[in-house]
């Protein structure tokens, strides 16, 4: 096999980077991202052998490329062949293995895995050992053989010899179908997904067996149910009869760029997961989706990191500073701070859903609600990650280029209507979400706060100034279901979409991980009922950082104690902070709203 060198950026032509950096991408330039990636394979597979030498897994995947080149680059092209590649990699470097890791040798043995399926392919005979992960082989984009084991890791023998092939370990046998996409005794295929017209199909492996399917940390084979199966096929025809209709270019492009998915289990009712690396180009984990749109949404939003992953192999779009690594920053479609690369990478993902809902809210037959509050929401809660790091200094010029592009961008969809109901409902959502994120992971300076409580309990007219100086970003591991307003606000729409009347705000809270009656309340629009579910939580359980939030946004839309409504929206860690410090020092609660209209007051002139 031979290595080639990567494309350097100045190859890259002008017209792609243009694409690119407007969130697009037509499917040139998902072939040159594509080819550019080949490389890098092979470059860090030879890596790999220089550290380890391959040995005969090498010669085998050297006389399966001389018999089927085709097959050996569909191979090193698949998406569990990057992360495995990229894992192995790690391991050869790290000290010590994590927890729940298997044995190096087993991670290293996969390449012999990954000859011989390149080998049955290319129908050669051959016998190569493979790893044995807990009484399963996988032979990776053909199958998984299963095989009695007491031990968790051992290794199997892979014969192949005029047309017939076995995995077979001392004392058991499992007979491998030639071609082996169909079913047999002990061996479950790899199956593969055909969707759409000829001109227009869309072909993916539904991987569930590979045991670097999931991303970053690999998950032994779970295979999936025939009915199951046939659940996730039928979706994905719908989904992509939606994508053709709504975004034909998108989907164009994802024809060259998307090339396995990975099922896991549903989760909750609008809180799917979805997951893609940039070492595992190609590749797409996701949960069960809740229906069609839902996973047209995943496959656009997952599709946007493999593309910009795709440029990063190519050239930087932000360089290592000084504070690489300890800069956060608010992710509006994260629970947690994150770093400025983190952040970059959820922006040019979420324009690419911004840019969805778009153009579903026109389709004929969407779920117009729906769509029209999604795309109010996606549009304000990117432009607010963009203006955050406008012209940060470690982005690169052409992360410069990027980002203005996606923000001018983003300036024309802020422009477009979008009816009054779902405006307001998406308005009020971006406020919360923001508000809940600053009530848990920004403190205010401790100096500042206990001058504010001397403050309070001295009578003064309002806070000292100091705690009005910038606080520190310090991640709150307990944030969680920052989304609960926006989830609320979605189950109430889905009904109104299909004729529904709402649920009582108690059933609707129950329906949710995390809301509250107070949120359900709001979302339904009953903010004085809102207001007064709030203040009673935090009479039992002052720290609970989102009810603060939600009492700021229930002020906000009943037009009440408009200052305690300004700072609970905008500073509600101040609220938070103050609050458990008078508890902490007096053993009684000020009453929330009081303290927020104090805290939201012009700082007295005795400080």
């Amino acid at each position: 096999m031979r290595a080639e060198p990567s494309l350097p950026h100045h190859r890259v032509p002008p017209g792609s980077l243009a694409e690119l950096t407007r969130g697009e991408g037509g499917p040139a330039t998902v072939d040159l991202l594509t080819a550019a990636e080949r490389s890098r394979r092979l470059l860090l597979l030879r890596m790999l052998d220089d550290a380890t030498d391959l040995g005969p897994a090498w010669d085998l995947l050297s006389a399966a490329q001389r018999r089927a080149p085709a097959v050996v680059d569909e191979l090193l092209m698949y998406p569990q062949t990057g992360m495995w590649l990229a894992t192995a990699l790690r391991r050869l470097r790290a000290s010590t293995a994590e927890k729940d890791e298997p044995p190096l040798p087993v991670v290293l043995g996969h390449v012999r895995a990954l000859a011989a399926a390149a080998a049955l392919r290319a129908e050669l005979d051959f016998t190569v050992e493979v790893p044995v992960r807990q009484g399963r082989v996988p032979l990776p984009t053909l199958g998984c053989a299963e095989l009695p084991s007491a031990e968790p890791w051992t290794t199997a023998t892979v014969r192949a010899e005029a047309g017939r092939a076995v995995v077979e370990t001392p004392g058991h046998r499992v007979a491998v179908p030639l071609p082996p996409d169909s079913a047999g005794p002990g061996w479950h295929p790899v199956r593969r997904l055909a969707v759409g017209p000829a001109e227009r199909r869309l072909e993916v492996a539904l991987d569930d067996v590979d045991p670097y399917r999931t991303y970053p940390q690999p998950t032994e084979p779970r295979p999936l149910p025939e009915e199951a199966a046939a659940q996730w096929r039928q979706m994905l025809e719908r989904a992509w009869r939606v994508l053709l209709r709504d975004q034909p270019e998108t989907a164009a492009a994802m024809r060259r760029g998307v090339f396995s998915l990975s099922p896991t289990p549903a989760r909750e009712r609008f809180r799917p997961r979805s997951v893609s690396s940039g070492d595992a180009f190609g590749g797409i984990e996701a949960s069960e989706p809740d229906d069609a749109v839902q996973l047209a949404v995943t496959l656009v939003h997952e599709f946007q990191h493999t593309k910009l992953g795709g440029l990063l192999h190519l050239t930087p779009l932000v360089t290592r500073g000084a504070d690489s690594g300890t800069e956060l920053w608010y992710a509006p479609w994260r629970d947690d701070p994150r770093p400025l690369e983190g952040l970059l990478q959820g922006i040019y993902a979420f324009v690419g859903i911004t840019r969805f809902w778009r153009a579903h809210r026109r389709a004929a037959g969407a779920r117009t609600a729906t769509a029209h509050f999604e795309f109010a929401l996606w549009r304000a809660h990117v432009n607010t990650a963009m203006e955050q790091i406008h012209r940060h200094p470690r982005l690169t010029p052409l992360g410069i280029t990027l980002l203005d592009t996606l923000r001018d961008r983003c300036a024309e969809w802020l422009a477009e209507p979008v009816p009054e109901d779902q405006l307001v409902a998406a308005r009020l959502c971006v406020a919360d979400h923001v508000a809940r994120w600053r009530a848990h992971h920004l403190r205010p300076a401790p100096a500042a706060v206990d001058e504010a409580v001397r403050a309070w309990l001295a009578g003064e007219s309002g806070p000292p100034g100091a705690l009005a100086a910038e606080p520190e970003v310090v991640p709150d591991p307990s944030a969680r279901w920052l989304d609960c307003l926006a989830m609320l606000v979605r189950h109430r729409l889905s009904g109104a979409d299909d004729g529904r009347h709402s649920e009582e705000p108690e059933k609707a809270a129950a329906r949710v991980t995390g809301a509250l009656a107070g949120d359900a309340l709001l979302a339904a629009g009953d903010a004085v009922a809102a207001r007064q579910a709030y203040v009673a939580h935090l009479a039992v359980e002052p720290g609970r950082a989102g009810t603060w939030a939600g009492l700021g946004g229930a002020l906000a839309a009943s037009d009440t104690h408009p200052i305690a409504a300004q700072l609970l929206s905008h500073h509600p860690e101040r609220a938070r902070a103050v609050h458990e410090a008078l508890l902490r020092v007096t053993g009684t609660p000020p009453d929330p709203v009081h303290l927020a209209t104090w805290l939201g007051s012009p700082p007295s002139e005795a400080h």
